[in-house]
């Protein structure tokens, strides 16, 4: 039980979630208003015509047995991002409370809270200092109305990791003033055992973790992510979320992509995106044009160009997009490690350089 749920909005503690028709294996259903005939044109096996489970119970315990943990510490959303939403939105009144982020970092963040009317306050990471996460300055000016601390690690777009020592630290002088939440999208391709030693400590109860499907199991068009932390804060977001949040054919999807083989696959997967961001990483850094290919342990990197717009023009005329982000962080765009013929194109349309 965490005592961080205080520190929620009064009115989203009280919240009494819709009751939803419940359905009960081999009994006829006319209790949901649901039309008795599939759509024209679908298959009468795929059942689009009845609702999803109101709650993915047997995806929740699928993941919660992926990322190690009970089922009562996991809420399934649509995507990472909607966790945030959902956060935001549960922690933050409008005019009255804030978030914390740590620029260049992902902009959802700025989105969510903007959309809620929560302020936002930014405290910089060492740009100096390969984008190192300053926890002294975070408490030192930490906020009198911040209510969640949003650190991305890996960060996006930068590619690096903070450790769990730094982040256990930050909650602990944040306990009682602030949930801190890690967004670990990328964490499959860097050190995925963070996410158990954060959430597994002892001495904070302030941890929130966001997870995501959309990078290492290649499932970003199912639109499926996970929230993890204490069970009462779980439980009281889940208020939040809508019944049948959930597509009948994403529920179906997901749940073939955990069995064990599935997994072993996308391990693989995130073996072979790590050996070709370095070698990407090396290539890149040995050409002229390019001053700096930071550390990183996401499926990407940021490099740092002296000419950036030239780049970008370069890799669009060999056929490949890359993402600017010289306005955030001067001269430096995003690279996407792709398989090593796209690796190859990309490499190969930056020569001229």
């Amino acid at each position: 039980m965490s005592k961080s749920i205080e520190l929620a909005r009064p009115e989203i503690r009280k919240l009494v979630p819709y009751s939803a028709a419940s359905y009960a294996e081999g009994l006829t259903r006319l209790n949901a208003n649901e039309t008795p005939w599939p759509a024209p044109g679908t298959s009468g096996s795929a059942g689009l015509n009845r609702y999803p489970p109101e709650k993915p119970d047997a995806l929740t315990a699928k993941l919660a047995d992926y990322y190690g943990l009970a089922a009562d510490n996991l809420l399934v959303t649509r995507g990472s991002s909607e966790a945030i939403d959902l956060l935001i939105r549960s922690f933050c009144s409008a005019g009255k409370d804030a978030i914390v982020i740590c620029p260049p970092t992902f902009g959802m963040y700025r989105v969510y809270a903007d959309i809620q009317g929560a302020r936002v306050h930014e405290i910089p990471l060492e740009a100096e200092n390969d984008f190192a996460l300053d926890a002294d300055s975070i408490i030192r000016n930490w906020p009198a109305d911040g209510k969640l601390l949003f650190i991305c690690s890996p960060n996006n777009p930068t590619g690096n990791s903070f450790s769990t020592a730094q982040i256990n630290l930050l909650a602990t002088l944040l306990s009682g003033r602030a949930i801190v939440v890690v967004d670990a999208a990328y964490a499959e391709f860097g050190d995925e055992t963070q996410t158990n030693d954060l959430l597994q400590s002892r001495d904070n109860d302030n941890i929130l973790v966001l997870r995501t499907l959309s990078k290492a199991f290649g499932l970003a068009g199912a639109r499926c992510g996970a929230l993890l932390g204490p069970a009462n804060i779980v439980r009281m977001i889940s208020c939040i979320m809508p019944p049948y949040a959930l597509a009948t054919p994403v529920l179906e999807t997901v749940l073939s992509c955990l069995t064990p083989a599935a997994r072993a696959a996308v391990a693989e997967r995130c073996t072979f995106i790590r050996e070709e961001r370095a070698r990407l990483s090396e290539a890149l850094g040995g050409l002229k044009g390019v001053l700096r290919v930071y550390p990183s342990d996401a499926n990407f990197l940021l490099v740092r160009f002296a000419d950036a717009a030239r780049a970008m023009q370069l890799a669009r005329s060999g056929g490949v997009l890359i993402r600017d982000f010289s306005r955030q962080i001067p001269g430096c765009l995003r690279i996407t490690v792709g398989t090593t013929e796209e690796n190859d194109q990309l490499l190969q349309s930056l020569e001229e350089l």
